[in-house]
């Protein structure tokens, strides 16, 4: 919640800056905190004109895009976690979206107990229950069903969109 403040609160209205240079003003701010921080995030900046999704990460695991039925992880940008590298330059990805695809954006405590490559296949096998989801909440609604009520030793944080 923190970092997203810091985002919003760096954004002026008017301006988009790039999702590489919001991570970075938010590396540099972790960076002068009196106490010592690191933060994994994602910034994302879809232009609902082109359709044309901007990315960065620090640490995050990728968005995942679901489209006729499968699904894959976007490319991830490098991107170290804020706060671990004073100074740290963070790459940003393109991504070309479709009507009707589908925007998994989650937390690394989502899928319990699990690595980051086990976690990403469980939510990457969910593609054909997403096909017949009329809304992105009726997606939010499968993963919870799937993944709710494991017990966590991490936060869990779920996004869905439908372009």
């Amino acid at each position: 919640g923190t970092l997203r403040g810091l985002a919003v609160a760096g954004a002026r209205p008017g301006h988009l800056a790039e999702p590489g240079r919001i991570m970075g003003w938010l590396n540099q701010l972790l960076d002068a905190t009196a106490q010592p921080a690191l933060g994994s995030a994602v910034c994302c900046r879809f232009d609902p004109a082109t359709h044309l999704l901007t990315w960065a990460q620090a640490g995050h695991p990728a968005p995942l895009l679901f489209r006729d039925g499968t699904g894959r992880a976007l490319t991830s940008p490098h991107g170290v976690l804020l706060g671990a590298t004073s100074g740290a330059a963070y790459e940003q990805a393109d991504e070309q979206l479709r009507p009707g695809d589908l925007l998994l954006l989650h937390t690394d405590g989502l899928v319990p107990r699990r690595d980051r490559d086990t976690a990403t296949g469980l939510l990457l096998s969910l593609a054909s229950r997403f096909t017949g989801a009329r809304t992105a909440q009726d997606c939010v609604r499968t993963v919870v069903e799937e993944f709710g009520e494991a017990p966590r030793e991490d936060d869990a944080c779920l996004l869905v969109a439908r372009v």
